[in-house]
């Protein structure tokens, strides 16, 4: 459930609910959105296996029932209003509008529902084909179908960046979402994935949700077009392929919150196994914040008694007969089998390579801090469960930042600031010490150059011993922390903030702008900008500018005087245009910034 009480509702019964209204009732829905966030939701009870209900009182005598399968609204029978106008109701439309979209898939980069098939589910198993037939980056070409369904999400992407965040109402979301919908029919799964991504961020932006971030809906319009310039990356897998692999031993690294706009948590958990390869078991299923504790406490897939918590807290398990996706993903099939067995630190073993490894290589390898993802292959499988990832050592500093051994000084940012979530006052306490050396696991930030994502930390306690914490799951106690006096004595270097020149973030910004306020705020950005991004050196970037408020300026009238509808592909093509190159630029400042010899 989320903030707004509604269960998540799949892709195709959002859409089929707008299609169902007559055009003088669709013009309504976004107002009747607005409303229905102050309509009670009543939970009622559940029922068998695993089916319950939700009523929204619209009036004394007008309700709207969902009723959810596995917590979700899966069908359009399940959405049901006592109105004489039913199912053609701006009521249930309404309803139907202000709830999250389901996870559907998996699909690419999208959260699991769980940490791999469960036990009584059959694995996804890969066909014994050749090894290079089914290893990722070798696509099949689209078919014309695909293409056609491409092109339509395509368009549909056009149609958002134009509206921008505030013009694209319930029903542009309904479109995004029927046009991502057809595109998995299609089997074009990466691409599907993508436009439920831009659905589900509008609608967070609708709901005013705080987790809403205008550079990742800027990010995914920018893959979505980048995909169908690319059609054979576009197609993707429908879900991992899990495959039966060695015995294998892993030692857990740290444990991490999952919590989603779509209705979705639980917990990730990384661990290493000898070689030094790292490996996810993820238990990711519907339910709010309050469920992340009980995915914590949940056992690794086997049989064994060991929690992802403590596997994550420097515990072992060895799995036999174990199924592994490509990506690095831990199945759960009904023929794994597991025992604890002793782990290590992070000071032992594989684990030490990690921070041994020089921090401007790894933030390379992070993709520069950018969410552009621009890589071909299917994204189910193949994507390195590091990416993103950062394995740091260092001190806090005088002014709270952590000074990377080896690298600059970035400050320490929580990456979920709910309260149910211990990140933030874990990290003021952190702060309070300077002098405290610490190793920590952190995770870019993009469009935030100055600092990183905090997961975990470990660092000497006051009786010499080791402590180590995920960051968002164990609260922080003073006593776990060595004396202040004891840190304030040590040497606290820093090196430089990572920061971008300010005309490179005035394109940035200029290209945020747009998805915001769409085609009207691009044409009327800062004339000046192209000048002062030549003044500093950066000829395409002010070529770039110049092209995206031409183009969103570009008004044509024909023979007889009138006004040419806009070309949408044009626009989309300069504003891709300056995006794939401000991201680009930061990408290779920014690793500039953490070299040492920055």
């Amino acid at each position: 459930m989320t903030a707004t009480g509604l269960p998540p509702v799949a892709a195709e019964v959002a859409a089929g609910a707008l299609d169902l209204l007559p055009a003088r009732l669709r013009k309504r829905v976004d107002g009747a959105a607005a409303k229905a966030a102050a309509w009670r939701v009543e939970p009622a009870p559940d029922g068998a296996n695993g089916v319950g209900a939700v009523r929204v009182r619209v009036a004394d005598e007008t309700t709207v029932t969902l009723t959810t399968t596995d917590g979700v609204v899966a069908s359009a029978d399940a959405a049901i209003c006592d109105c004489l106008l039913a199912p053609a109701c701006l009521h249930r439309a309404a309803v139907l509008a202000s709830a999250p979209l389901a996870e559907t898939g998996p699909g690419p980069d999208e959260p699991e529902t769980g940490p791999g098939p469960g036990p009584d589910e059959p694995e996804t198993e890969a066909d014994p084909e050749p090894e290079s037939a089914q290893e990722p980056g070798s696509p099949a070409a689209p078919t014309p179908a695909q293409l056609r369904a491409l092109d339509a999400l395509r368009a549909v992407g056009e149609r958002v960046l134009v509206a921008g965040v505030g013009g694209a109402g319930a029903v542009v979301r309904a479109e995004t979402v029927r046009a991502a919908h057809a595109a998995r029919v299609a089997g074009l799964h990466r691409a599907a994935a993508v436009g439920l991504r831009i659905a589900r961020r509008l609608g967070e932006a609708r709901a005013e949700e705080p987790g809403f971030r205008l550079d990742a809906l800027g990010a995914d319009l920018t893959e979505l077009f980048a995909l169908a310039l690319r059609p054979t990356s576009a197609v993707g897998t429908a879900r991992r392929t899990y495959r039966p692999a060695q015995p294998l031993r892993l030692t857990g690294l740290f444990t991490e919150p999952v919590v989603t706009a779509s209705g979705y948590a639980g917990v990730t958990t990384y661990a290493l196994a000898p070689d030094g390869a790292l490996h996810t078991l993820a238990d990711v299923r519907p339910g709010g914040a309050e469920r992340v504790a009980q995915a914590a406490a949940s056992t690794v897939p086997g049989g064994c008694t060991v929690s992802l918590r403590e596997l994550g807290d420097g515990g072992g398990v060895l799995l036999t007969s174990p199924t592994v996706s490509y990506d690095g993903r831990v199945g759960a099939g009904g023929g794994v089998r597991s025992v604890g067995v002793s782990g290590t630190g992070w000071s032992e073993g594989p684990a030490d390579a990690l921070w041994r490894r020089p921090p401007a290589e790894q933030f390379a390898a992070s993709d520069g801090g950018t969410e552009v993802r621009t890589h071909d292959g299917d994204g189910a499988e193949g994507d390195d469960p590091r990416a993103g990832l950062l394995f740091l050592r260092g001190t806090v500093a005088p002014d709270g930042r952590f000074a990377v051994a080896d690298g600059p000084t970035v400050a320490l940012y929580a990456p979920d600031e709910r309260p149910e979530l211990p990140y933030a006052e874990n990290l003021r306490l952190l702060a309070a010490r300077p002098g405290l050396r610490i190793r920590l696991v952190a995770r870019v930030v993009p469009g935030r150059p100055g600092g990183v994502h905090a997961l975990a930390a470990a660092w000497e306690g006051r009786d010499g011993a080791v402590v180590r914490a995920d960051l968002g799951l164990r609260r922080i106690h003073r006593t776990d922390l060595p004396d202040p006096a004891a840190t304030s004595t040590m040497d606290a270097p820093s090196g430089p903030v990572p920061a971008l020149p300010v005309e490179l973030e005035l394109l940035r910004r200029a290209v945020e702008r747009a998805v915001a306020g769409g085609r009207p705020v691009a044409a009327a950005a800062d004339a000046d900008l192209p000048r002062r991004l030549r003044a500093t050196g950066l000829a395409t970037a002010a070529a770039c500018a110049e092209a995206l408020r031409g183009a969103a300026a570009s008004r044509t009238h024909d023979a007889l005087g009138r006004l040419v509808p806009a070309d949408p592909a044009a626009y989309a093509r300069a504003w891709l245009t300056a995006s794939v190159y401000a991201a680009a630029a930061t990408r290779s400042l920014l690793t500039a910034a953490w070299s040492p010899s920055a």
